[in-house]
């Protein structure tokens, strides 16, 4: 079992930037993919963005050029800058190893004035 740990969320104004962090209780490098997902209230979860093994990287159209998906040995990280009230969601970490998927708790990111 992995475990995902999601920390960095919290409450922003428009136009603000958070930092979301995960780390996993397994080397990163045996994880083929990590990445980002949100859920917003009533709303369906969706991909945030995405980085693979070898570093590729894809995200949603609606957070390209605002956010950077990166990675380090700890974990991954999502750094989200000019933030709209839209982005208001929680965000889960997730990593595919070999056939299983697994997710973290989420963490809550609202971006209000």
């Amino acid at each position: 079992q992995v475990q995902l740990v999601e920390s960095g969320g919290g409450l922003v104004q428009p136009g603000g930037s958070l930092r979301l962090s995960c780390t996993a209780s397994v080397s990163i490098f045996d994880i083929q993919a990590m990445g980002w997902y949100r859920q917003a209230s009533g709303k369906q979860r969706e991909l945030v963005a995405r980085i693979t093994l070898g570093g590729g990287t894809n995200y949603a159209d609606s957070v390209k050029g605002r956010f950077t998906i990166s990675r380090d040995n700890a974990g991954i990280y999502l750094q989200m800058n000019s933030l709209k009230p839209e982005d208001t969601a929680v965000y889960y970490c997730n990593a595919n190893i070999q056939l299983l998927t697994f997710w973290g708790q989420g963490t809550q990111v609202t971006v209000s004035s």
